[in-house]
């Protein structure tokens, strides 16, 4: 007999063989996935219904059944049944608000992110399935304007503000995001001149194992990338080979498969302008970064690893998704439907989410 441990390993490795199969495509109509088969199995983004034009830059998928997104308009969805069905668990009073991140531990326990200057900038929290939520931060500085989010384990976590008086700010939380306090800017390398972070996918501060974390940066002469070894204590700061030099240009998000391996895409997210050099890698933690051979041919927001693989991933934007199977070096377009962001769970399912109320799931057939 089957142990559920085994039954799931399977699952997963099942996914991981369809959404490789995605290599062979070629790409697909607007909206559509590419119908790539091997030994019967066609892997495609499936979309969910979710009875709102939102558009969900922030995503959280706690496994193959559930997950959470957040989005324009102060809209919160939960999943607990794959994305057949979508409950609107939205904060009371959060139609103003503009969620870009959402951290969620299970299928009751969620933290999101609101951006904007000053008061705009919030973190509230939620341990009932989003019946009741907690506003546990609200920003009271002028100059602060917070991106992004992650958490370590249930406990600790960190969020990213752009710059004030040179400098990134750290908030942190040791007991699940019920109560933050600023870190001292002591171990912050100053900022560039015009540079920030993105609030395009929620994955402008990423994190891997229980202390190290990663920051991306765009907007001045250098899009660089932060590292801390420390929980945010103190950073060293390397530039990428993605393109920056302008406000609409960077890195806007990053994914790491462990403390080591890791990719960065951006571009600049303007329709109309050209996005060269719109991936890179690292094998050092970050220390150094190396352009992908044949990036994405377009700007990419958000980009995640597939489960139980050490090469293969997914990176979206709004032109399309694309897939590497050889660790962020080349990658092929195997989609053209609009998503902001994605991400993957250990059980083997990955989702994607964007405008118009976009919320998909990468399924089999």
């Amino acid at each position: 007999m089957t142990s559920m441990g085994n039954t799931r390993r399977m699952m997963s490795v099942g996914l991981i063989g369809a959404a490789l199969a995605l290599t062979l495509a070629a790409p697909a109509r607007a909206g559509e996935t590419p119908t790539a088969a091997t030994g019967g199995t066609t892997a495609h983004w499936e979309l969910t219904p979710t009875g709102t034009d939102a558009r969900f830059r922030g995503l959280a998928p706690v496994d193959r059944r559930t997950a959470w997104a957040a989005g324009s308009k102060g809209t919160v969805l939960r999943t607990t049944d794959g994305g057949r069905n979508w409950r609107n668990v939205s904060p009371p009073g959060a139609a103003e608000l503009e969620f870009r991140d959402v951290e969620a531990f299970d299928t009751r326990r969620a933290v999101v992110l609101a951006i904007g200057e000053g008061e705009a900038s919030r973190v509230l929290r939620t341990e009932d399935g989003g019946a009741t939520w907690t506003e546990s931060f609200r920003n009271t500085d002028p100059g602060a304007f917070y991106d992004c989010m992650t958490f370590f384990d249930r406990r600790h976590g960190l969020a990213m503000s752009d710059p004030v008086d040179g400098k990134y700010r750290i908030l942190s939380t040791r007991d699940g995001g019920r109560s933050w306090r600023v870190l001292p800017t002591a171990g912050m390398p100053e900022a560039l001149p015009g540079e920030a972070g993105f609030a395009a996918s929620g994955q402008c501060l990423v994190s891997a194992g229980p202390r190290d974390v990663w920051l991306a940066t765009g907007g001045g002469a250098t899009a660089r990338v932060l590292h801390s070894e420390d929980r945010g204590l103190t950073w060293t700061a390397t530039a990428t080979t993605v393109p920056a030099g302008d406000p609409a240009r960077g890195v806007f998000g990053l994914a790491f498969r462990d403390r080591t391996h890791g990719i960065a895409v951006g571009g600049d997210y303007r329709k109309d302008r050209p996005s060269p050099r719109a991936a890179a890698v690292t094998g050092d933690g970050g220390r150094g970064w190396r352009a992908s051979e044949t990036p994405p041919p377009a700007y990419r927001s958000g980009v995640a690893w597939l489960p139980h693989s050490r090469n293969a991933a997914l990176a979206v934007g709004p032109t399309g998704t694309d897939l590497t199977t050889d660790g962020g070096r080349t990658w092929r377009t195997v989609d053209t439907g609009s998503f902001d962001t994605v991400d993957c769970t250990p059980d083997g399912s990955c989702w994607a989410a964007g405008e118009q109320g976009r919320i998909a799931r990468l399924g089999r057939r």
